[in-house]
């Protein structure tokens, strides 16, 4: 297994909508690390051409992640655990959410974004093309893909992951036969990767969540979230882990697409904490504080992807003005360690060697 073959023992976590770049991938997996392209909001032509630049820009393995979307997603939500949202229930909590963001989107002139109920994130296109392109390693977020699916890699030579934040959605993903688990801390940045879309997820610290995992398996595991020193990185592994997943400190490298108005609110002594939300998208996921989470937080309805299509708008005409004002702010509760070093400085820093 790829995981457990890196002398660093550093994973690059796929940051979609921008951070993650292909050079950056490149540049981790350079430095004796595994990078992640971000697959997620991507159109399969668009991932094939990351694919190609990665390829081209280095030797080294690397992986690329994949969102499941809810209609393909081959987990079953134990019984007594809330119901999603659907049908008509679900639009008009969606739409109500809408309403609701029409004054943040005129403070940057731009309008809410259209629901897009339904969107598959051109899911079976991209299973597809990494299958074509035997990427070495694939990762899910938001769910667990089909048996079928998981049997179509395994036939193509590919190594699977599946994103997990509790000791029962280990088991599920064991269950469904991936390779190896990337078991994510309630510390990290960005989106939480419960397999159950309504779930609230646990506060569990990582070393926990990594010590009861693994005393179940000895699959390969990389624990993420909240890794910003070697200290943690140290401490994780200690507990069990075979590779550390980090993020948050690779936003402000050379080599990611960071923004320029999300990169200054990284070092801005304003923003005093991160908070968990599903004010941008509809999922849970972990920000800078900003005044926009501070008003939504709880108003919108657990509908992804409907409310990331409604707040698109918003995000990118506040990144074009260079305001940090409403834009998803992705950072994991170690964000003040975050330097802008280049990636291979991150991923030396953090190995186990």
């Amino acid at each position: 297994m790829l995981l457990r073959e890196l002398d660093t023992g550093v994973v690059g976590a796929p940051m979609a909508g921008g951070p993650t770049t292909p050079e950056l991938v490149a540049a981790v997996g350079d430095a004796g690390g595994l990078g992640f392209l971000a697959g997620g909001y991507l159109t399969a032509p668009a991932l094939a051409a990351a694919i190609a630049e990665v390829w081209d820009a280095t030797s080294r393995p690397f992986g690329v992640n994949l969102f499941v979307p809810e209609q393909a997603n081959a987990y079953a939500a134990p019984p007594g655990a809330p119901a999603p949202l659907t049908g008509a229930h679900r639009a008009a909590a969606v739409a109500a959410y809408r309403e609701r963001l029409v004054a943040d989107a005129e403070t940057v002139g731009a309008q809410p974004g259209e629901a897009r109920p339904g969107d598959d994130d051109d899911w079976e296109r991209k299973v597809d093309l990494v299958v074509r392109e035997k990427v070495p390693v694939v990762s899910f977020t938001f769910g667990l893909p089909s048996s079928a699916v998981l049997g179509e890699l395994r036939r193509s030579g590919i190594e699977t992951v599946a994103t997990v934040t509790d000791l029962d959605e280990a088991r599920a993903a064991l269950e469904a036969g991936v390779d190896a688990l990337c078991l994510q801390g309630h510390d990290g940045g960005g989106h939480r990767g419960t397999l159950d879309p309504v779930k609230e997820p646990t506060n569990l610290d990582l070393v926990e969540l990594v010590v009861s995992v693994r005393a179940e398996t000895d699959v390969p595991l990389v624990a993420a979230g909240g890794i910003g020193t070697r200290e943690r990185a140290d401490q994780v592994r200690a507990a069990g882990a075979d590779a550390v997943q980090v993020g948050t400190a690779l936003l402000l490298t050379p080599e990611a697409g960071t923004g320029l108005a999300y990169r200054r609110a990284l070092g801005d002594a304003a923003y005093a904490g991160t908070a968990v939300t599903r004010a941008y998208s509809g999922r849970w996921a972990r920000g800078l504080e900003t005044d926009f989470l501070r008003r939504h937080d709880g108003e919108a309805p657990a509908a992804y992807p409907e409310v990331h299509h409604l707040t698109v708008p918003l995000r990118r005409a506040s990144a074009k003005a260079e305001r940090p004002d409403l834009l998803a702010l992705w950072a994991g509760t170690a964000w003040r360690s975050a330097r802008a070093v280049p990636a291979a400085t991150v991923v030396g820093e953090l190995s186990r060697r």
